[in-house]
């Protein structure tokens, strides 16, 4: 009898959540409708195209099961004035409102809510303006990194872009996150690139630079835009590359000295020259049909602004234990190179502007920084724990900092992670849709390589990056106020003392908190 209680209780509250999520999104599809610009770029559940639309953009199965909270509305405006009315009806009927540029949100927090909520998406919104006599370019909110690198490189053969190695990953949320790409100690971040913006704030107004103030314009270059308002366009500055670039790809396996040669590599590349940029891609490298044994693969993965002439000296002085070649090394273009490092052929060109992933995976990801040096017995457990059934498609991602990295203050934009830093690391797991029940069991084993790491990464805090979304540092409450305390649990860690310039921007710009999510900035109470 008491179970049947229960039961039936469970269903009360269902039909009365269900039947008020439906008034939510009557009202607030009545408030919409008074604004007949946007009536035609809305979808509800009802709507055929809905599910279509929702999964398009979504980069990551973890988030499609049935059980993933959906929006109650999708709206995909075609222009900046659109999206005013969203949030005032989305204010008026108490939705939150999530803002998704190219679905690439690590814990999908640009997709997913567990509050009524609807989806801004910018698919619609991916105008790219390049002025070449400028060295410029405005770029709106939904276009792809990939197609940006096209569109520069149609106007230009010497100038390019320091955003992101992945071409589908939309430059909203990259840019207000800081963006690392291969051109990382040569120039920077594409945050660091930004000099314009427009945003739609919590009343309605569009704003730029001027008008929104140099505070707000600092806190979106790396401090999570959608904490603040949503963001339509960046103005950025384009930088110079090469006629020609060089890079090369060299595989290594344990038994043809792996370990020693990342450990050295750890002294060595955050010092070469800020032209070359020269990070490690470490791996499981499994049994193959001739009876090889399970080992660990690291490949040495590098772009250089100039021609191999120029970097074979380099690398023979500085790193000679490498034993770079000619034959190791290609020239081509900039744009090539863009293609070339997410293994696509060099001249398909055409490619930059798909917004759509061959495969979408089921993975989970964390980050790390490294202030000294890994001793090559730390670097054997990692490659313990790799040898476990759940790392059998698992990846560490060592990227170089120094150069351009090094120079600039770690307070010129929210992202803080500047000198001092020799490295970052990106920990990476997958596992495929008939391993979906093991799901816990990769998500834990992510989280054991991650305990191991402590003792070696950077400490109070220990920093993450925010791109790298991770909610197991920390999050918000999902109703009601969070309180400075509890945000900086995971703010300290993306922003470092950047977190307290922010909160007094989020304060200012949006004290009722309207934009927010599970790791959205807080204002004071």
């Amino acid at each position: 009898m008491k179970i049947q209680s229960i039961s039936a209780l469970a269903f009360v509250l269902l039909v009365i959540f269900s039947s008020s999520s439906a008034d939510d999104q009557k009202s607030f599809l009545e408030c919409l409708h008074k604004y007949p610009s946007i009536s035609n770029n809305t979808y509800t559940p009802d709507n055929t195209s809905y599910t279509s639309i929702l999964r398009f953009s979504i980069h990551s199965l973890r988030f499609t099961s049935d059980s993933t909270p959906k929006p109650q509305v999708i709206i995909t405006p075609k222009h900046e004035s659109e999206i005013p009315p969203v949030i005032i009806c989305a204010k008026e009927n108490d939705m939150e409102i999530r803002t998704r540029s190219g679905g690439h949100d690590y814990e999908a927090l640009s997709y997913v809510s567990h509050v009524p909520f609807v989806i801004v998406d910018f698919i619609n919104l991916s105008e790219i303006r390049v002025d070449v006599d400028e060295k410029t370019a405005w770029v709106e909110s939904g276009a792809t990194t990939g197609s940006l690198y096209y569109r520069i490189a149609e106007k230009s053969s010497i100038l390019g872009f320091p955003a992101a190695v992945g071409l589908t990953v939309g430059v909203g949320g990259q840019f207000s996150g800081g963006g690392y790409g291969m051109l990382l100690r040569k120039y920077g971040l594409a945050a660091d690139q930004v000099i314009d913006a427009r945003i739609v704030d919590v009343k309605g107004r569009i704003l730029d630079r001027k008008s929104m103030g140099e505070d707000l314009f600092w806190a979106i270059r790396g401090g999570g835009g959608a904490s603040f308002g949503i963001i339509t366009a960046w103005k950025v500055q384009l930088v110079d590359v090469p006629e020609k670039v060089t890079v090369f790809d060299i595989p290594k396996t344990l038994e043809q000295n792996a370990t020693r040669l990342i450990h050295r590599w750890q002294y060595v590349a955050p010092k070469l020259d800020k032209d070359l940029f020269f990070r490690i891609i470490i791996t499981r490298a499994n049994p193959n049909q001739n009876g090889t044994k399970i080992t660990i693969r690291a490949t040495f993965n590098a772009l250089f602004l100039g021609a191999v002439d120029r970097l074979l000296p380099m690398m023979q002085e500085r790193f000679p234990e490498m034993g770079l070649v000619r034959e190791d090394c290609t020239e081509m273009s900039w744009i090539q190179s863009t293609l070339y490092f997410t293994g696509f052929p060099i001249d398909s060109r055409e490619i930059l502007l798909n917004r759509s992933q061959p495969s979408v995976p089921y993975f989970k990801a964390k980050s790390d920084y490294v202030q000294k040096p890994l001793p090559e017995y730390g670097l054997e457990g990692i490659w313990r724990l790799f040898y476990e059934p759940e790392a059998n498609d698992s990846f560490v991602i060592f990227s170089p900092y120094g150069g351009r990295m090094d120079e600039i203050p770690a307070s010129s934009i929210p992202f803080p992670h500047r000198a001092g830093n020799l490295y970052k690391i990106q920990h990476l797991v997958y596992w495929q849709a008939n391993e979906v029940q093991d799901t816990d069991k990769y998500v834990s084993w992510i989280r054991r390589l991650y305990s191991y790491m402590a003792p070696y990464v950077s400490n109070s805090p220990r920093a993450a990056y925010i791109n790298y979304r991770d909610l197991d540092i920390g999050v918000n409450n999902n109703t009601g106020p969070t309180s400075c305390a509890q945000a900086s649990v995971w703010g300290i860690k993306y922003f470092k003392s950047n977190f307290d310039r922010l909160v007094r921007v989020k304060t200012i710009v949006d004290p009722e908190n309207f934009f927010r999510n599970e790791q959205s900035i807080p204002p004071r109470q």
